[in-house]
């Protein structure tokens, strides 16, 4: 009963967010300055979320994001509103992300992250004050197979992991946002977590070892037949 209370709660919610950007927007579209500020104050959070997890580093992520609502303001007037704002602004700022993750400067210039990299280095990595010193290593090591299994995603496994387990969009949202199917964005996002669960694994396996009874699996073991000799 609470979870229904709760679902119908966070549609009520997610429609008068919905409704107010709509509102915003034809505002900002007949000339007010205010109402796509606070468009902006709304939305770059989510928008640097995306962007930092798909360039992987906050100062190239802020310019994007920057970029991102000068163009959605530029083109205010195209946006036609058949799909919410967020859902357009997604698009523009993982069209952004992915231009630039695919520049050759930015490959020859990609560093491996420093071995000697702190818990405050580690991206999506809380701190919790009076922790065990042994738990936090455990953690930050945590933290860095996660980071290594996201940035050996390929960029669309990348934006609906994104999508889907920090933004919350639903996949017809995903689908407008990434320009192909609903059955595609379902494949992309079963064998993104496909990979990333491989990749913690791993990791859980190599901090403690294998769980009791069970043989150390390869990455080629484990894939899915669908997976198994090709990329997805």
């Amino acid at each position: 009963m609470n979870s229904a209370v709760r679902g119908a709660s966070n549609r009520e919610s997610a429609r008068a967010d919905a409704d107010r950007d709509r509102c915003l927007v034809e505002r900002a579209q007949r000339g007010d300055d205010l109402a796509f500020r606070e468009l902006v104050e709304r939305h770059q959070r989510r928008a640097f979320v995306v962007a930092v997890t798909l360039v992987r580093d906050e100062h190239d992520a802020r310019e994007i994001v920057q970029e991102a609502f000068l163009r959605a303001h530029r083109n205010l007037a195209a946006f036609g509103g058949t799909s919410a704002f967020f859902t357009w602004l997604y698009r523009i700022v993982h069209n952004l992300s992915i231009d630039f993750v695919r520049r050759p400067s930015r490959r020859e210039s990609t560093q491996e992250p420093r071995p000697d990299a702190s818990e405050d280095d580690i991206p999506l990595l809380g701190r919790v004050d009076g922790a065990d010193p042994a738990a936090s290593v455990r953690r930050a090591e945590i933290a860095r197979c996660v980071g290594a299994a996201l940035d050996a995603l390929p960029p669309y496994h990348r934006g609906v992991i994104v999508m889907r387990e920090l933004e919350g969009l639903s996949y017809e949202e995903m689908a407008r946002a990434m320009g192909v199917s609903k059955g595609t964005i379902m494949s992309r996002l079963f064998h993104a977590r496909q990979k990333l669960q491989r990749a913690l694994r791993d990791c859980y396996e190599e901090q403690v070892g294998p769980a009791p009874g069970r043989p150390v699996a390869t990455a080629e073991a484990s894939a899915g037949p669908s997976e198994r000799g090709r990329p997805t």
